[in-house]
């Protein structure tokens, strides 16, 4: 039965697919491939780890015994996390490295779970060589797809899946669950949804000091954009990335940790593996912390384009009302939807792999033009 410690019984906000996986789980029904889908920010990669630890605890997840708690901290080997790692989609090396690994057992665990996001940017080739083995994966294997579309997904792949929708959240929604769960005022609980996109991860953007910390840098820098010459801009986005960077030390060193404790009993190539992972997700934590600083910007942008229109306006970054104001003051509507213009550019870079430090740069000497020369 799942415990209500387990991240399946947290789950908020989608009490549908939390009814329907939470059945499946304590039914022994589980399916071998599922297709989550529905727009960004509602829920589907917390869902997933969820599912994730499930099935990897003995107990159906009782939140408590060594699965469960690698599971909620996402250091779980038995838990394989895919993104595209090119800026065009997945790579064919990362399909192959997939199906290779299909066929090892389990590490610690006596099931095994691929999350592979953003399924709709799989390539026909990546998802044709993945089409049998999700059709027909080892009993020990589920396979767990997040998509926005069924449309936007191959229709072969699509029918080789348990199809799971989720419902978009309504802000104020989202903003309500997160104030139930940690007792923070709504107005900040609205910012941290809209920076982060959904309820879960808003909660674990208010715990996170250094998160927090990150955006605190992000909006000083866009608020000073008017005073600053190049050095102050130059120094402004180091100290950021400073910032974004300090929580991986101690998540660099834990997996070294877990590599050395677990070295006497896992063969060199299955060593060679989770170094190879473990890279990867100190990169997908480094772009995440600064996507989720390039949201922060966008966030503040909408605030102040509807600051030009209405200065009394009601705004997400009620905290930060002072500097939309000070920005709001001589911007244009069309500076700044150039503004916001140059933050999807630096989305764009920061997906296809560019520098972060140059990324922010060029992001900020755009931004800045925007908004003082319309």
């Amino acid at each position: 039965m799942v415990a209500d410690a387990s991240l399946l019984a947290k789950l908020s906000g989608q009490k549908r697919v939390k009814s329907f996986l939470t059945r499946a789980v304590e039914g022994g029904r589980a399916a071998h491939a599922y297709l989550f889908v529905g727009a960004p920010g509602s829920g589907k990669l917390e869902a997933a780890w969820a599912l994730a630890q499930a099935l990897l605890c003995e107990d159906g997840g009782c939140g408590a015994c060594d699965n469960c708690m690698r599971a909620a901290r996402r250091t779980h080997p038995d838990v394989h996390y895919y993104t595209p790692e090119s800026a065009t989609g997945y790579l064919i090396s990362q399909t192959r490295e997939l199906l290779e690994d299909v066929a090892l057992a389990p590490i610690r665990a006596k099931h095994k779970v691929y999350i592979i996001d953003r399924a709709e940017q799989m390539r026909a080739n990546t998802a044709n060589a993945l089409l049998k083995t999700i059709e027909e994966p080892p009993k020990t294997v589920t396979f767990i797809l997040l998509g926005t579309s069924t449309d936007t997904i191959l229709p072969t792949i699509v029918s080789r899946c348990q199809c799971v929708p989720f419902r978009t959240l309504p802000l104020d929604e989202s903003a309500q669950t997160v104030a139930r769960a940690t007792g923070v005022d709504l107005a900040r609980c609205r910012m941290a949804v809209a920076v982060t996109g959904g309820p879960n991860a808003a909660i674990g953007f208010l715990k996170s000091a250094e998160r927090q910390e990150a955006r605190r840098q992000m909006l000083r820098a866009i608020d000073m954009l008017k005073r600053s010459d190049e050095a102050d801009i130059l120094l402004s986005v180091r100290d950021l990335l400073g910032v974004i960077k300090a929580p991986l030390a101690e998540l660099k060193d834990a997996q070294k940790a877990m590599l050395d404790r677990d070295s006497d009993y896992l063969s060199r190539g299955a060593l060679k593996q989770l170094e190879d992972r473990n890279k990867r997700e100190l990169t997908a934590r480094e772009r995440s912390g600064i996507m989720e600083a390039l949201a922060c910007v966008r966030s503040l942008l909408r605030d102040v384009l509807l600051l030009v229109q209405d200065d009394a306006a009601s705004i997400v970054n009620e905290d930060a009302r002072d500097i939309a104001c000070r920005l709001a003051e001589h911007a244009t509507c069309t500076g700044i939807v150039r503004a916001i213009e140059a933050v999807g550019d630096a989305e764009h870079r920061i997906a296809r792999n560019i520098t972060p430090q140059l990324t922010c740069e060029v992001m900020l000497f755009d931004i800045r033009k925007a908004l003082l020369c319309p």
